[in-house]
């Protein structure tokens, strides 16, 4: 004996829901991609800047950061002193890092300015092209300095 389904078939909502299910991991995946990307360095905090800087693929980060006595430094994720530093930046030129690379310069509003200075020369004296990083802020918020006499 065969049996027969006498019910109706109203499968509409049942086949809606997987294409339900994907455009949510969608949204999901576009609202909280950009937060979890890896980013380089280490949390500082940055001068403000009314620049836009592009964006490089293959950059270094080198971040100074606040420390006592002397500012922390840090390539990329790593602590590092200054002469490891220098060792870094010579390995890779010596592993054929590009002949023009370029070295991000993130450093802490309260970073004294001849540390700064050291390390610009340092990364420049290296053949590395160096590009310091600040927080962007709109055009009105960063009033510039005038004297006037």
């Amino acid at each position: 004996m065969k049996l027969v389904m006498t019910l109706p078939e109203r499968p509409g909502f049942l086949h809606v829901v997987p294409v339900l299910n994907i455009f949510a991991l969608m949204q999901l995946f576009f609202l909280l991609g950009p937060s979890m990307v890896m980013h380089s360095g280490v949390a500082v905090d940055l001068p403000p800047s009314r620049f836009q800087m592009e964006r490089y693929d293959q950059s270094l980060v080198v971040t100074l950061g606040p420390g006592s006595p002397e500012p922390r430094i840090h390539f990329g994720r790593d602590p590092v002193t200054k002469a490891e530093l220098e060792t870094r930046l010579d390995q890779l030129r010596e592993e054929g890092a590009q002949m023009r690379a370029m070295v991000l310069l993130q450093s802490d509003t309260g970073t004294p300015v001849g540390t700064e200075r050291e390390i610009t020369e340092l990364v420049l004296s290296k053949g590395f092209r160096l590009a310091m990083v600040g927080r962007s802020v709109p055009d009105s918020d960063v009033v510039p300095k005038t004297t006037e006499r």
